[in-house]
């Protein structure tokens, strides 16, 4: 009898051992990043070695290639006269419940790596991580990103220690609107 009621424990055991666990669902926060698909025109301010005002342009397209969870940014501009390219990752980590991110470029040798959360409004993300300052030393980085519309909002970098970080550069962003066909198809 015990042989017979331990046939028939794994004979039921056995259909549930087979199941695979549900794949995770993308949540709000994902939906959120989703948002932020597109192709976005971007100008940057910053301030310039010799303490003069810099204004230059650039070009953000960014897309989830890999599903629901990771927004993909590829960036392209020039700062100074150098060609710069950058791409990050910003994903909604489920555990911890806050935003992360990545970001690496071509004139840094270091990953950095973030983590925060939008207000309570909705309209304002903050991220915090660890990169390498203008010298090359390591420094805490903040970065604030407000969003005044859906097809427009402002990112802003601070650097150094809490409470006492400076900001480095803003950048205006403006989502590329496709241009509506005018001529009826001819």
């Amino acid at each position: 009898m015990k042989k017979l009621t331990a046939l028939l424990s794994l004979a039921l055991a056995l259909p549930l051992a087979a199941q695979e666990p549900p794949m995770p669902q993308p949540t709000a926060e994902h939906h959120k990043l989703a948002e932020q698909i597109g192709t976005w025109d971007a100008v940057i301010e910053m301030t310039g070695p010799d303490g003069t005002p810099m204004k230059e342009k650039g070009v953000s397209r960014r897309q989830m290639p890999m599903g629901p969870f990771w927004l993909h940014d590829q960036f392209q501009s020039e700062f100074m006269g150098m060609k710069f390219k950058g791409h990050g990752t910003t994903g909604y980590d489920p555990h911890k419940k806050k935003y992360v991110g990545t970001w690496i470029d071509s004139m840094t040798p270091t990953l950095m790596v973030t983590e925060g959360n939008w207000d309570k409004t909705g309209k304002v993300l903050t991220m915090v991580g660890m990169g390498v300052d203008m010298q090359g030393k390591p420094a805490r980085h903040r970065f604030v990103t407000t969003v005044e519309n859906r097809d427009a909002h402002t990112f802003e970098m601070f650097v150094g220690p809490e409470g006492k970080d400076v900001k480095m550069m803003t950048i205006h962003y403006t989502r590329r609107v496709p241009k509506r066909d005018t001529t009826g198809g001819r």
